[in-house]
């Protein structure tokens, strides 16, 4: 079964009483809480009035969004965060995401992508990756990589031997769709991440000359609906969570339109399974 649900970054400029209120009004399920502005990393007092205003309304914490970067600090001097945002320390993130009650945490596997990281920078990732794992796994929590450009997981390739490498069973990956590839590019990748598939990140973005432009989900019908029913198909696709990530315009507006087209989809492949 598939779980329609909602990154609360989605929506920066909400605080989470109202992200919670707008996953009510248009029939999500769960959210992905953000590290970097709703739920900050070390602020256990707040992490535990947002779990309570989640469970109060009826919906799931489906994740943490930290930014820890896996691997520290390259040469470079990038630490454990996204660009933008500020360093954040392990045991902050573990304590952050278990007072929020989430079930997994998410992460940034290096500082730079596969083709920019020496072994060294690697073996880094590797050594870390194992070692949070455990961690998080003595607290009943997986750990899930971003699929993200200007990172370890920025290929189908570089992500399955990461995770390889890594070998932890509590170390997973989210996938996404990468905007500039095609669809059936985008299907082999989906099927690289299966074995060890945690979760998903839902959008439709268009690659044009001045960047990926965001577009309504309901433009990605003939792409999502495969998408979900592969994810579903695969070892680990019973309960995961397909969290809406951004919508056209960044506008609220947006969601009602984006979050039907979702749970539409969902249904359709939850009733497909159940046959």
């Amino acid at each position: 079964m598939l779980r329609p649900g909602l990154v609360s970054i989605t929506f920066r400029q909400m605080n989470p009483a109202q992200v919670v209120e707008v996953c009510v009004q248009h029939g999500l399920q769960g959210i992905e809480w953000g590290g970097d502005v709703h739920v900050l990393a070390g602020d256990v007092a707040g992490a535990g009035q947002v779990a309570r205003q989640t469970a109060d309304a009826g919906l799931t914490v489906a994740a943490y969004g930290s930014y820890y970067r896996v691997g520290g600090a390259d040469p470079a001097g990038r630490g454990n965060a996204a660009p933008g945002t500020a360093a954040q320390d392990w045991s902050a993130v573990l304590d952050t995401a278990q007072a929020l009650g989430a079930p997994r945490v998410r992460v940034w596997c290096g500082a730079r992508g596969s083709a920019d990281s020496d072994a060294a920078a690697r073996a880094r990732v590797v050594e870390d990756g194992r070692k949070i794992a455990g961690q998080a796994a003595e607290r009943g929590m997986d750990v899930v990589a971003e699929w993200h450009a200007g990172t370890l997981t920025d290929t189908a390739a570089s992500a399955t031997a990461l995770l390889n490498e890594i070998d932890h069973e509590r170390f997973l990956t989210y996938w996404q769709p990468r905007p500039e590839h095609g669809f059936a590019d985008a299907l082999d990748d989906l099927d690289a991440a299966l074995p060890r598939l945690g979760g998903l990140h839902v959008f439709h973005w268009l690659t044009a000359a001045s960047g990926h432009e965001r577009r309504p989900l309901a433009e990605g019908q003939g792409l999502w609906p495969t998408y979900l029913r592969q994810a579903a198909a695969g070892p680990r696709g019973q309960g995961l969570f397909a969290l809406l990530e951004f919508v056209h315009d960044d506008d609220p507006a947006s969601l009602g339109p984006d979050a039907a087209a979702l749970r539409q989809w969902t249904a359709a492949v939850n009733a497909a399974a159940a046959r």
